[in-house]
């Protein structure tokens, strides 16, 4: 077995370093853009009197390094050539979202906004395997650039988790559908045009089935915002929305009717390990800076870094990280290699894992520098706060401990890779 990275993507690592240093640090560093990473970062980045939401500038600001990420050729990474990517494989994706997120927090990366200058955009892979003709034509070329965005509406206030009871109901009037219902956690639903809403369109609750997807323009008449939702992470950019007669026509139908939640699910697990080594690449900065302070902060006459105290429970951290990063390479590549529900357990063992460890770095790095380290001016709190988020999003951990143990106990089965034994 070879762990080498792959020598093509030890070059790219070199060329997006080279890159973030040439345009993203000194976009980072003029007109006071530091605001929005040192210690004034939530009060920059928050419109405390508009709902709590985005800063105008703080989202230009963002929105200006997907553009030179975009121009340079690196936003697209992970999508398909033909629409300008790079054919990226998940085991580079993996690889590229530690790398960004071990570099700690900048504009390079900041994923309060799923912000980073290699692109994550679920929302194109989803049309180019979902959409209609029409839709393809409307969307593609926008979400691409980064330019447009739809919203999620799959959670709703009563429900939470579990999608398969939900109370949103699309019923047929001719050609046309009529939509009502309560979505909330709608992220981007701020700026997005419109919002994908999923409904129960046929059988009953608890099943699987009979749950459509519709992409709703948020113009429509019996759609609103009802509040955004103020976050530990701040700003917020997550909205409860409700839908009162709304009506589209079938045209906007995402998928197949009926078949909705195989929109959610196709991509979960692609989302998922990146968002593992995301977490990843968090915990080992926090370690990383860690180590570096207790090796030049004198206390009583001598080093916090000669105190096992100090040591063991970084040696311990540095440990899981190790283990979850082998992990995290071989998932990812048996998902490039066998398909990506190949190895969904070992998926969900990544992510619930690489979610917690993150918060436990970031709350050690904290304890690591003493007051400064509670205080705003180390990014520890922000990091900490982020990623916490992840513990309870894309499936809470609870979830993804259910799924494994689906797997572990033969009540959920998935295809055995070829020429793998599952043990």
């Amino acid at each position: 077995m070879n762990f080498d990275i792959p020598a093509e993507l030890v070059q790219y690592l070199k060329e997006l370093d080279e890159f973030i240093e040439r345009e993203i640090k000194p976009l980072e560093a003029q007109d006071d853009n530091l605001r929005f990473f040192d210690h004034r970062r939530e009060h920059a980045r928050t419109d405390w009197d508009n709902g709590g939401l985005p800063r105008h500038e703080w989202e230009a600001l963002l929105a200006e390094a997907k553009r030179r990420a975009d121009a340079a050729g690196h936003f697209r990474y992970p999508f398909p050539k033909q629409f300008g990517g790079r054919d990226g494989t998940n085991l580079g994706m993996a690889i590229i979202r530690e790398h960004l997120t071990t570099k700690g927090l900048g504009l390079h990366c900041d994923l309060q906004n799923e912000h980073a200058v290699v692109g994550n955009n679920i929302s194109l892979l989803l049309m180019l395997e979902y959409g209609s003709a029409a839709q393809k034509d409307e969307w593609i070329a926008p979400l691409a650039a980064g330019e447009k965005i739809f919203a999620f509406g799959i959670t709703e206030p009563n429900h939470g988790s579990d999608a398969t009871h939900m109370e949103t109901v699309a019923v047929r009037v001719g050609d046309n559908w009529r939509i009502n219902g309560e979505k909330t956690w709608n992220t981007g639903v701020h700026t997005a045009s419109h919002d994908l809403i999923f409904a129960r369109t046929s059988g009953n609750a608890g099943d699987g089935i009979g749950i459509t997807a519709f992409i709703v323009p948020t113009a429509s008449a019996g759609f609103k915002v009802e509040e955004m939702m103020w976050t530990f992470n701040m700003p917020t950019d997550h909205g409860r929305i409700s839908l009162r007669d709304v009506v589209v026509p079938n045209s906007t139908i995402f998928g197949q009717e009926g078949r909705g939640l195989q929109v959610v699910q196709h991509f979960f697990n692609e989302n998922r390990i990146r968002q593992a080594a995301s977490s990843l690449g968090a915990a080992q900065f926090c370690i990383n800076e860690s180590v570096a302070y207790a090796r030049t902060r004198k206390t009583f006459g001598k080093a916090l870094a000669s105190n096992q105290g100090i040591q063991f429970p970084l040696v311990e951290l540095q440990t899981q990280c190790e283990m979850l990063r082998a992990l995290i390479h071989k998932t990812a590549w048996m998902m490039d290699t066998y398909g990506a529900f190949s190895v969904s357990d070992k998926v969900s063992m990544c992510n619930y894992w690489a979610n917690r460890m993150c918060c436990e770095a970031a709350d050690r790095a904290m304890q690591v520098h003493g007051g400064m380290g509670y205080s705003r001016h180390k990014p520890f709190e922000h990091i900490y706060r982020h990623h916490r988020r992840y513990r309870i999003t894309e499936g809470s951990e609870e979830i993804q401990m259910r799924r494994v143990a689906g797997y572990l106990f033969g009540f959920m089965q998935q295809r055995a890779p070829k020429g793998v034994t599952e043990v």
